[in-house]
């Protein structure tokens, strides 16, 4: 049995879409998480867990810098589409990689002397300066995929496994090579990023079990989730088995909110796009779930909105040695909080002249303290899922800024989880606050806007084009 290091370890393990109503800790009753469970027995559930943005690669942006992706400048995913009859035409990326400018959460705790792996999805540029390798972490391996999965750097063992049992693997042999040391460990999985893919006998085993009310239950997308947890699980004996599991503090997290079905794209496709794998498609060819994923129910919306479907996440965290067991936390969180509670933790410096937008969370882990009137911002200038929108949320209160049409809506989330009325004309004084820190924090992080669209056409404008280089 080894000692406790003196440093605490961390793993940040972060699925991939992955909705605030998926997990059967945060209620749901068909879809089986027992090891994500029992991660949040030792620790803190949050209920008020936030992601960056709507959507990938912002989110992750926000992980790796520590600040709003208005900031930073990766507002969309990587590289991000295109709508270019719409009727304004939308800012893009600054870069199409984390800017070189930003000091890692990688780079920090390399630092601070741990060593640093990052094993799964990246999203954050696809050249070779830009991979993780050259951005804070000792070892890497990134890939997508669900069977046959290739990685950079190549990595062919285990190839007959399904990737979160690779992804899993590398860092079961990361942490036995580093138990010694203090290390971080970043787990991204692709589950359950569509297309929906899994395999047969959990997919059987689901669609045998009784179905609930309310919710679609996808039984493909419910064998995702237990690969996830699955792959929770093996982390957590590994760390029980070397005897580190006290001294080690672990995230889970999920990148933006759950999809629940794709759009039509004319001019990509015209129908309807399946949410399911070729290869599986057959499993639901008659019915609707071909299309559907997940829901998001009693949240509003789902990924690429800035309505709480799409932002809202699950967010359990454990330090046996540190957090009491069983909490459950109402703390206002958001990604960006990540680099700087860890740099607390680490005993890390924070980088000279880099923003951090975030704070850090120890009062919250150590001793659930936390301010209940804090206000964090999202700025999704780009059309997805929803129109462009700019959105704060102080406290109970959450207003959202439409960026096409000027439209502000004000919603009280404590007795209106679902933002389904609009109290901006009741509350007037609410939303003139709401408003003016919302439009004094677009100045400091100098958000990038839409602009009316010579070129806007009515006939075409839901007309969706890749996104021009």
């Amino acid at each position: 049995m080894l000692a406790q290091n003196k440093k605490p370890n961390i793993i940040i393990i972060l699925a991939d879409d992955l909705g605030w109503a998926d997990l059967p800790v945060y209620g749901n009753k068909f879809n089986e998480a027992p090891n994500i469970t029992r991660l949040a027995a030792q620790g803190i559930r949050f209920t008020n867990a936030y992601a960056a943005g709507p959507v990938c690669s912002p989110t992750r942006a926000s992980i790796m810098s520590g600040q709003y992706p208005a900031r930073v400048g990766i507002i969309d995913f990587i590289p991000g589409h295109w709508r270019p009859y719409e009727e304004v035409t939308v800012p893009s990326n600054r870069t199409q990689f984390l800017p070189e400018e930003i000091v890692t959460l990688g780079e920090s705790l390399q630092k601070a002397g741990y060593k640093t792996g990052y094993f799964g999805k990246w999203h954050l540029g696809d050249s070779v300066k830009h991979l993780p390798l050259n951005r804070g972490f000792d070892e890497a391996n990134i890939g997508l995929g669900y069977f046959s999965t290739s990685f950079n750097p190549p990595r062919e063992q285990l190839n007959e496994k399904i990737i979160s049992q690779r992804l899993t693997a590398f860092s079961n042999e990361f942490i036995e090579k580093n138990k010694e040391k203090p290390f971080f460990l970043f787990l991204a999985h692709s589950d359950v990023h569509v297309l929906l893919d899994a395999d047969q006998p959990k997919i059987d085993k689901y669609l045998l079990k009784p179905k609930v009310d309310g919710y679609p239950c996808n039984a493909i997308y419910a064998a995702m989730i237990e690969n996830i947890d699955i792959s929770t699980g093996k982390i957590q004996d590994k760390l029980k088995k070397l005897g580190i599991d006290k001294n080690t503090i672990i995230i889970f997290f999920s990148d933006n909110g759950g999809i629940i079905t794709e759009n039509k794209y004319p001019g990509i496709t015209e129908e309807l796009m399946p949410m399911i794998a070729p290869s599986k498609r057959d499993i639901y060819k008659n019915g609707p779930l071909k299309y559907i994923a997940t829901s998001n129910a009693p949240l509003r919306n789902q990924k690429g909105s800035v309505f709480e479907g799409g932002i809202r996440e699950p967010m359990i965290v454990s330090w046996p040695a540190k957090i009491k067991p069983a909490q459950i936390s109402n703390a206002i969180v958001s990604s960006v909080d990540f680099y700087p509670t860890l740099l607390e933790i680490a005993g890390a410096v924070k980088p000279a002249n880099q923003v951090l937008d975030g704070k850090s969370l120890l009062p919250v882990l150590l001793e659930n303290n936390f301010d209940p009137e804090r206000a964090i911002f999202w700025h999704y200038p780009v059309y997805h899922h929803d129109l462009p929108a700019s959105a704060i949320r102080k406290g109970d209160w959450k207003l959202i800024e439409n960026l096409v049409t000027g439209n502000i809506t004000l919603y009280n989330l404590n007795s209106d989880i679902s933002e389904s009325s609009d109290l901006s004309k009741v509350f007037p004084e609410k939303t003139k606050e709401l408003y003016s820190n919302l439009k004094e924090w677009q100045k400091e992080v100098n958000a990038a806007f839409p602009k009316p669209n010579p070129d806007f056409n009515q006939e075409k404008r839901y007309v969706w084009v890749e996104y021009p280089r």
